[in-house]
């Protein structure tokens, strides 16, 4: 027991230093992300705009698929209604350990057929490696000036081929597009889903478009140079969109989002498959965290590599202006390429799970610590800064007093789990205010829906990222599997263009 005091006393005494760097912490956590408000704003305003093409290039269409025979054929339906030359775009699709009939099915809408069979490598990342593989040998790679990827439960509206074009026509290596939602209004689940890949629109896909930053790449709807895919496809990780982003980036890449061009997906509608991939894309997350990561940071400081320029005295004056003109184009494009590193880190970088962590350590155990040496004096039962706590201080008048001691320590470690739980409660109800902003904003490219629904999936919208921070926790000590989501829809391209 003498032992057990010690080491209390010891950990309360040291609460006061801790604090300060818990705040410390927190500041610099703060900090790394603000330039996210900036985002925000312009992206409420401004997005990248692309001058209609003068050229029209070749692509290649790429589409993993494993049992998406109720989808698939939809998919390439919407596709051959493009309003793009067919005779410069080819369709390949990927059977992925298929049991149906989806390589039938593809085969019979025009694509040409890759059937893999592999039970060990299962990710959508090897599909796609198995599928390049193939094109190397049976077209070369280099046949095809860019290459989109898709998801079999996709729909791409009559002029997405031609949007993406001009934006590829203006040298953009990597472009993502906008992502919607076919059954938005199927369940709350689905509107959780549909509303955050709206919000990453909003919030990071337009501003990093306008500044010639890194926006991400978030599993399809996505065209890329062939000359990514020259050594082959390489990203076969839980969450290959996150991996090829954060390569990409350490490599220089821009990576630019076109808003005309719009495609449809699925979303799922079950609670456990939603569980499930959040588990996938939060495990995916920590992956390309430890791969990436040391690579984005390194870059950060010393860029991707260090500017030379050797003078000779000799050269003409012109040549000199020359120069010193690409001089000042290497340092803005070197700037450009550290902060793109920087932000993509920031994406990466887990700080809910570090937030936790500070937390646990000081604000539950050190702090419990400090209030056996000290008690609890005056605490209110509603402590903390948000709306919610603040509304409830002027309601309820309920202060702690409790002397120093074991009961201290239990009752301010439960009080610490308390603020917590308040602080959240409070975060859930402000983050309903994103969710309006959105289907406000975006009412005109949004699915009508009732009023009744909108409510509903205004209150529910929160639970995205609340999923997205425990299973963030989960997956640390998790040993996560790829496994196929369910697509089941049966609505077509016609159906959506019909709706509007």
């Amino acid at each position: 027991m003498q032992i057990i005091n010690i080491i209390i006393t010891s950990l309360g005494f040291s609460y006061n230093a801790c604090k300060d760097f818990y705040d410390l912490l927190g500041v610099i956590l703060s900090a790394i992300v603000i330039h996210k408000a900036f985002y925000f704003v312009l992206g409420m305003f401004f997005t990248r705009k692309f001058k209609k093409a003068k050229n029209y290039h070749k692509y290649g269409i790429c589409i993993a698929a494993r049992n998406e025979e109720k989808v698939i054929g939809n998919l390439i339906d919407s596709i051959n209604k493009q309003d793009y030359p067919s005779e410069l775009y080819t369709i390949f699709v990927v059977a992925d350990n298929c049991t149906d009939n989806t390589a039938k099915i593809a085969a019979s809408k025009g694509a040409i057929v890759y059937e893999r069979h592999d039970e060990v490598h299962k990710t959508k990342g090897f599909a796609l490696q198995y599928l390049f593989k193939n094109i190397e040998k049976d077209y070369k790679t280099d046949s095809f000036e860019g290459y989109f990827i898709f998801d079999a439960d996709n729909l791409l509206k009559k002029d997405y081929i031609s949007k993406m074009n001009d934006a590829f026509d203006e040298g953009c290596k990597i472009i993502t597009s906008y992502r919607n939602t076919k059954n938005f209004d199927e369940n709350w689940i689905a509107s959780t889903y549909a509303l955050h890949w709206i919000r990453s629109i909003r919030t990071n896909h337009r501003a990093r478009s306008i500044l010639r930053l890194a926006t991400n790449i978030q599993g399809t709807g996505f065209l890329f140079s062939n000359e990514i895919v020259k050594n082959g496809w390489k990203y076969t990780s839980l969450t290959e969109d996150r991996a090829l982003t954060a390569d990409a980036v350490a490599q220089g890449y821009q990576i630019t989002y076109q808003d005309e061009a719009e495609f449809f997906d699925e979303q799922p509608i079950s609670l456990k498959v939603a569980l499930r991939q959040r588990l996938r894309w939060s495990k995916g997350h920590l992956q390309a965290f430890a791969e990436s990561g040391p690579y984005l940071f390194i870059n950060i400081f010393f860029g991707k590599k260090f500017i030379k320029t050797n003078w000779n005295k000799e050269q003409k004056y012109e040549k000199r202006k020359k120069s010193y003109k690409q001089l000042l184009l290497n340092i803005v494009e070197s700037i450009r390429h550290r902060f793109a590193s920087f932000d993509t880190l920031v994406q990466l970088t887990p700080i809910s799970f570090i937030n936790l962590v500070r937390w646990l350590i000081v604000s539950v155990i050190i702090y419990s610590c400090y209030s056996y040496i000290n008690g609890i004096a005056d605490v209110s039962l509603f402590s903390g800064g948000s709306f919610l706590t603040k509304f409830l201080r002027k309601v309820f008048v309920i202060n702690i007093n409790i002397p120093s001691g074991y009961k201290a320590l239990l009752v301010s470690g439960l009080l610490a789990i308390w603020f917590r739980i308040l602080y959240r409660i409070g975060a859930y109800f402000s983050n309903m205010l994103m969710a309006i902003y959105l289907l406000i904003i975006e009412e005109a490219r949004i699915k009508k829906m009732s009023f009744k629904n909108k409510l509903l999936f205004i209150f529910t919208w929160p639970t995205f990222d609340i999923i997205g921070r425990y299973t963030t926790y989960a997956a640390l000590f998790m040993d996560v599997t790829w496994k196929p989501i369910p697509h089941e829809s049966k609505i077509t391209i016609d159906d959506i263009n019909g709706g509007n």
